[in-house]
């Protein structure tokens, strides 16, 4: 167990208690939400939960367990498809259900796991869980993901993400008909009042923006070509839950587990379609495409015959 025990800073006074841990201590906004949970902050004696605002000049007590910091674990995921692979970079098709790189509470397979059970060897840049990682996927989200090999094309990646130089492309079926069929989603994105796991528009949130344009419709549903145009943790499903048409399969964002169950969806139907950047040895853009899984291609079978 280790504790600290020190005044509450005038610059945090009226902070939420987890905002204000991740500032003071380095935690996670998740971790601190778990110590709060379990009891392990108090200010001047009186026991805090996670969303309680902090007063100056308190005297804050924080007592937690230091958890096991996640390792890559080998383990061969066959259904990952290597789409691309030179000296610099590898891009791949990622099933549903593997998740980027390990993490807290994560116990399935990564595709950090899975390529070190194939052989290769990536960049050492980031922290160790996520060596080579310059952008991610939900574990519920397939499609493709580009890794660096090596530092500089670690570093030129990262840079491309952040300078939105990348084009991510996503198809997505999301529920209803989007009026109108083609436009932009210009709203922020913060955690959600109350959860650690789900996000939200909210007043205070990341800037975030989502071009879509519709495919086709079908009676309940329709499919949408999206561009990201920033890369926030659920972006798609939180801006199109938001304006009240979730994707398909999305019980956390409110999907209708009628529909779902119809088109056999045990997770959203989102796809991360192509992918194109400036190749970071050769300076030449390149882009890639994916093909429908089997899950989401049947849903829009359905679809189609109803």
């Amino acid at each position: 167990m280790e504790v600290r025990s020190l005044p509450v800073p005038d610059g945090l006074a009226g902070e939420r208690v987890d905002a204000a841990l991740a500032k003071l201590l380095g935690f996670s906004r998740t971790f601190a939400a778990e110590v709060a949970a379990e009891g392990g902050v108090t200010a001047d004696g009186v026991v805090l939960g996670k969303s309680d605002r902090l007063v100056a000049g308190a005297w804050l007590e924080v007592a937690w367990s230091p958890r096991e910091e996640p390792t890559i674990v080998p383990v061969a995921v066959p259904e990952l498809g290597i789409v691309h692979d030179d000296d610099d970079i590898v891009v791949v098709d990622k099933p549903v259900g593997v998740a980027a790189h390990p993490s807290v509470g994560w116990e399935g397979p990564t595709v950090l796991g899975a390529l070190a059970a194939a052989g290769f060897r990536v960049a050492t840049s980031g922290a160790a869980e996520r060596a080579g990682i310059v952008h991610r996927l939900d574990a519920g989200t397939s499609g493709l993901m580009v890794v660096a090999k090596t530092e500089g094309a670690y570093s030129a990646l990262k840079r491309a993400f952040h300078d939105r130089e990348v084009d991510k492309i996503y198809h997505a079926v999301v529920q209803g008909h989007p009026d109108p069929l083609a436009g932009t989603i210009d709203a922020p994105i913060g955690r959600a009042p109350g959860a650690s796991w789900k996000f939200a528009v909210t007043a205070d949130g990341k800037p975030s923006v989502t071009h879509y344009e519709t495919i086709e419709a079908f009676r309940y549903a329709s499919l949408l070509e999206i561009h990201l145009e920033t890369g926030r943790t659920h972006q798609i499903r939180v801006h199109m839950a938001a304006q009240r048409h979730p994707c398909a399969g999305d019980a956390m964002y409110g999907a209708d587990p009628t529909l779902s169950a119809r088109l056999g969806l045990t997770r959203q139907w989102l796809h991360a379609m192509r992918l194109g950047f400036v190749h970071p040895s050769s300076g030449q853009w390149v882009e890639f495409e994916s093909t429908y899984p089997d899950d989401l291609q049947h849903a829009l079978d359905v679809l189609r015959d109803a």
